[in-house]
């Protein structure tokens, strides 16, 4: 009898494993412009954070949620420095203490750690620059996103993102007459990839309900594009979320109830509107 292989039960793991081997894909091929005492500074900061916020709050010390966020900054900021990703791990990760509603963090913390550092600190950048046109690149970073994401029941999240996002794109050159290799193009770009399998789709910060969370990233996609191709602000991306969420937490009640690590996969369903019961024929 041959054993059954037991997966873990939280979907963390597959986010670890997923973005450390990214992460040493990117500085092994693709030359990502990130030192090691950057990446350490990221991690140790983000895990830092976490230590003395559970302190204050006697919880339980959560390093796998703190190892993701600093190898999200690891991922998507760049700096010359080592401070704004010193700075950027203890917003994100402080945020998950301090902007609180509901029981449960507002914000996504590498997001609002990125945001704060290339919107105020002049000191960073993202990494749109260096990912390469690989894509073999693009298909290893979207096989590790979709287990991920089918792990923590948010695969719609991302495919919805994705999809809204891909089909202003197209759209655009449609409409400019541009050829359609400059939208596949911009598609297959490994930082945008990385954003819908590995950040939008938060299960923490995205809504529980289906419907809600395809207007939510739909939302998302849209604000993004806007702001790319008509205000020319290249981070739109990561602006994008922040504000959707932003207005949650200002504009919108908590949610009642909220993700847990650990639960099982979800159905992948795309259900917008109940289906009408038809009554009998007498």
């Amino acid at each position: 009898m041959i054993a059954r292989l037991a997966l873990p039960k939280d979907a963390r793991w597959f986010q670890i494993g997923g973005q450390a081997s990214i992460l040493l894909t990117g500085l092994a091929v693709f030359d990502f412009r990130i030192g090691l005492t950057q990446i350490i500074a990221a991690i140790g900061a983000s895990l830092a954070a976490q230590a003395l916020g559970t302190l204050l709050i006697a919880g339980r010390f959560d390093w796998k949620s703190a190892l993701i966020t600093g190898l999200s900054l690891c991922l998507l900021l760049r700096a010359n420095d080592i401070w704004p990703f010193v700075a950027a791990a203890l917003i994100g990760t402080g945020s998950k203490f301090a902007l609180r509603r509901g029981g449960r963090h507002v914000f996504n913390p590498a997001n609002i750690g990125i945001v704060a550092m290339i919107a105020f600190s002049g000191a960073a950048w993202t990494s749109t620059g260096e990912w390469g046109s690989s894509p073999a690149f693009a298909i290893l970073i979207a096989a590790l996103g979709a287990l991920v994401c089918w792990r923590a029941s948010r695969l719609d999240a991302a495919l919805v993102y994705l999809g809204v996002y891909a089909a202003l794109v197209f759209g655009r050159a449609l409409y400019l007459g541009d050829p359609l290799a400059i939208p596949v193009l911009r598609l297959g770009h490994g930082a945008l990839i990385l954003f819908a399998f590995f950040m939008i789709s938060d299960p923490k910060t995205t809504p529980d309900n289906p419907r809600e969370r395809a207007l939510f990233v739909g939302l998302a996609a849209l604000i993004a594009y806007v702001m790319q191709f008509h205000f020319f602000i290249s981070d739109g991306i990561f602006y994008a979320p922040f504000l959707l969420a932003l207005f949650r937490f200002i504009a919108l009640r908590p949610s009642p109830r909220g993700y847990e690590w650990g639960a099982a996969p979800a159905p992948l369903r795309f259900r917008f509107a109940r289906p009408r019961k038809i009554a009998p024929a007498e």
